[in-house]
């Protein structure tokens, strides 16, 4: 009796996996099937994974799996609680409520789900993946890079023939992948800057073939992107691969042959023209973009901690209870206006404060602070026994779950899925390399 329940347990742990791995697929080419393939589904696909994130919940919560801590039971406390002040008290409109509150009751809970029903071998697993879909992605992203916006590859959310890229420099547009909007593109490829990183340190456990066309992937894809952002997210990840290295001096002798490996692939690289043209815009994006916000100093300042430290200061002028859940999406906008706007603030921590009011707002702030904050101690503690495969997810969970733009779906997306894996690699033995 007992060895069938075990094999049904993990029969039942398996179907369960699979709607992660689900999730995950749909987060990288839901917007493919909005874009091209099911046009006219483009609006509801936009929460197509919402079901899933709810069944996955629903499944683990009855068989006693989701255990509950402070960030779920407070999370779930202010969503549902800010689906009835944003109706009664705020912009009224149970749509709107509904699809802001998502984000804290479906989506924010998936981490844990993740963290629970995923083993260490799981995120590996899905590591290997992104990997092999970052070649064929950087390829799309090239296609659409030197395509005009009427092309295909290019065509919009819905079939829109105005195309998807986004303004950058010299005439080309940011090319968005598979995704509706070209931060997935941004997301993507810095997620999979965590697993290159980690793979070099670790290049006996994957094949060298594979991890060597996810590098140059990654590295044209930098130029490729006109995005700034992947730029500085990518600088991360190798500051966390070089400060492990430091750490554990067995890796230094890894990451040297992968740093002069990397050194020869951008030379070479620099020479095709394909390359060089991509450099050129990315180059001339960040010196207007640079010069636009005052240098680096109002880059990595303003930009980042003046948005949040102004996201506080001037949520005195703000009512009490916030303007609603959902007033701060884009959805919200179009449902409560017509339009897409930022009816709040175009900052993280200004939406957030803005809808849910100053003492929810800032207790949203202080969980996915204090989740960070543990996530980064106890991948410390990781690194410190061998294992460095938690420390070079947190190079991307420590930017995305503080201040990650969580009313953009796939934003949304990216942070329940990376926040997910660093739970589940957390929780595992490291076997020693």
């Amino acid at each position: 009796m007992d060895q069938f329940q075990e094999q049904e347990r993990a029969e039942s742990f398996q179907f369960l996996k699979a709607g992660i791995w689900a999730y995950f697929l749909l987060l990288i080419f839901e917007g493919a099937l909005r874009k091209w393939f099911l046009p006219g589904l483009a609006t509801p696909l936009l929460i197509i994974r919402d079901p899933i994130a709810l069944w996955l919940i629903y499944q683990t919560w009855k068989r006693g799996l989701l255990l509950t801590n402070p960030y779920l039971l407070s999370i779930t406390l202010i969503g549902v609680v800010g689906i009835f002040t944003s109706i009664l008290l705020g912009h009224g409109s149970l749509p709107v409520a509904l699809f802001g509150a998502r984000i804290l009751l479906l989506h924010f809970p998936l981490m844990f789900v993740i963290g629970y029903l995923f083993t260490r071998e799981d995120v590996v697993k899905l590591g290997k993946i992104t990997l092999w879909i970052s070649i064929p992605m950087v390829v799309l992203v090239v296609l659409q890079f030197y395509s005009p916006q009427s092309a295909w590859v290019n065509r919009g959310v819905g079939g829109n023939m105005e195309g998807a890229g986004f303004s950058g420099a010299l005439d080309f547009f940011r090319p968005p992948g598979t995704f509706s909007f070209t931060n997935g593109n941004t997301l993507f490829f810095s997620f999979v800057a965590c697993f290159v990183f980690y793979f070099l340190l670790h290049p006996k456990s994957i094949n060298w073939i594979l991890l060597i066309g996810a590098t140059v992937a990654l590295l044209i894809s930098i130029p490729i992107s006109i995005s700034r952002g992947l730029f500085f997210q990518v600088g991360v990840s190798l500051i966390f691969a070089l400060l492990a290295a430091f750490r554990k001096p067995k890796y230094v002798t890894k990451l040297i042959p992968a740093v002069l490996l990397g050194v020869i692939m951008l030379i070479a690289l620099s020479q095709t023209s394909v390359f060089k043209t991509a450099a050129g815009a990315f180059l001339a994006r960040f010196e207007v973009a640079n010069e636009a916000e005052g240098g680096m100093e109002g880059v990595l300042i303003d930009r980042f901690l003046g948005g949040m430290i102004g996201a506080i200061t001037e949520s005195s002028d703000l009512p009490f209870w916030g303007y609603g859940l959902g007033m701060g999406t884009n959805v919200g906008s179009m449902l409560l206006t017509g339009g897409t706007t930022f009816l709040i603030a175009e900052g993280e921590w200004g939406r957030v404060i803005g809808e849910s009011g100053v003492l929810m707002g800032l207790t949203i702030i202080f969980i996915r602070l204090s989740l960070s904050i543990k996530m980064a101690v106890a991948s410390y503690h990781k690194l410190v026994q061998d294992d460095i495969l938690p420390w070079m997810l947190l190079s991307f969970s420590l930017l995305i779950i503080p201040q990650g733009q969580w009313a953009q779906p796939t934003s949304l997306g990216f942070s329940a899925m990376v926040g997910g894996l660093l739970l589940a690699a957390l929780k595992d033995i490291n076997p020693r390399d």
